[in-house]
């Protein structure tokens, strides 16, 4: 059987690897520099760090920090505006998955025409773009070094992506000291995010020997990270880990696709401003007890990855991953959707738009119905 996998990332790892800026953006000869990041970045104080080691590469920097979680269209026309009038020839974006696909988004009206909704799909993309280089200070989108910009369109009310090996950053620099900062609340849903990808890259449709190697070594070291990272967020080893883990689980699931899980958590953001993590997490359980019913033999593998202890009855032991995911949900203090101010009123919208989602094409039950929607939407309630 013939299958692809694509990877292009260049990446920096390591602690105070956020030294290496000025050398790799002499190296694009580049003289005016965006650095795009958000409110919570300056707050941590890495702006200023990442800014003084700009400053460094004797480039004029335009700082853009108007950065939104569930970033839309109109900000990403809104910052291309301004990157096209300051005649920018790189970008830096530091900060979570928000503030990389952004960047992504800004980069590509830079050489491709507007508006950025056109390119929502895969390879829709005409013009290499811009160099790039990102500094995630989360582990969890993987946006550093994936070919997804997700992006809401406030006028369809749908997040929707831009799919392109054109997007993939240029360089990437992983400094686990950037997310030393980070509150527990948001190290928990965004590991939960990458757990999500992990899981649901696995049992994709799509996937093949190389995507599932990615998917279950990812899945192993955040799963055995991410709540001592939640508990200590000062315990530095598993910081970095959860920030390698996050690279390996996003080699396999940018080649493998996702699932129901994020259709759902699509639809979430899109309509309510939930948060991208917190959105996956409160429905991962449920979508995997769904999908258990598919892949048992996938669902199995999982669990032995965690070192779940298995009963060789594949009938129970398909289940397992997802009263994990559930117990883990729960010691994390991932909040319920009435939690996140959904109500059951909400479930119906929220199920009709769900079943336009196309990643429900990669989930491996397919024909998916609206009923199943509204009971995994009542269980995550």
């Amino acid at each position: 059987m013939a299958f692809e996998f694509f990877v292009k990332s260049d990446i920096t790892f390591g602690r105070n690897s956020v030294n290496e800026l000025p050398k790799l953006i002499k190296g694009y000869k580049a003289k005016k520099v965006m650095l795009v990041y958000d409110a919570g970045v300056k707050f941590a104080g890495i702006a200023d760090t990442v800014l003084h080691s700009l400053n460094e590469a004797d480039v004029e920097i335009v700082v853009f920090d108007k950065v939104i979680p569930n970033p839309t269209n109109e900000i990403v026309e809104k910052a291309a505006v301004i990157a096209k009038e300051e005649e920018v020839d790189a970008f830096v974006a530091v900060g979570g998955g928000s503030s990389i696909d952004l960047a992504k988004a800004i980069d590509v009206l830079m050489t491709n025409p507007g508006p950025i909704g056109r390119y929502g799909g895969i390879g829709m993309v005409e013009h290499d773009l811009l160099p790039l280089i990102a500094i995630p200070t989360t582990a969890g989108t993987s946006s550093e070094i994936t070919n997804v910009s997700a992006l809401i369109d406030t006028e369809k009310v749908i997040k929707y992506v831009v799919i392109d090996n054109k997007l993939v950053p240029s360089k990437v620099i992983i400094d686990p000291e950037f997310t030393k900062t980070m509150p527990a609340s948001v190290t928990a849903s965004t590991g939960m995010d990458a757990i999500t990808h992990a899981v649901e890259s696995y049992i994709s449709n799509m996937a093949t020997p190389l995507t599932e190697y990615n998917s279950l070594q990812g899945l192993k070291i955040i799963y055995h990270n991410l709540p001592k990272a939640v508990k200590d967020g000062s315990d530095m080893e598993a910081r970095e880990q959860m920030m390698l883990g996050c690279v390996i689980t996003g080699f396999g699931f940018s080649n493998a696709n996702l699932g129901l899980v994020h259709g759902i958590a699509h639809t979430l953001s899109a309509h309510f401003q939930l948060a991208h993590g917190m959105a996956n997490a409160t429905v991962l359980p449920y979508v995997m007890a769904f999908n258990a019913k598919s892949c048992p033999e996938k669902m199995v593998e999982l669990a032995k990855a965690i070192d779940l202890p298995v009963t060789g009855d594949i009938d129970t032991d398909k289940y397992l991953l997802s009263e994990e995911l559930l117990k883990l949900t729960k010691e994390l203090g991932i909040k319920t959707l009435s939690e996140q101010g959904i109500t059951e009123e909400d479930f119906e919208m929220v199920a009709d738009d769900v079943l336009n989602e196309p990643v429900l094409g990669f989930n491996p039950r397919q024909n998916v119905t609206k009923e199943d929607v509204l009971a995994i939407l009542k269980k995550a309630y």
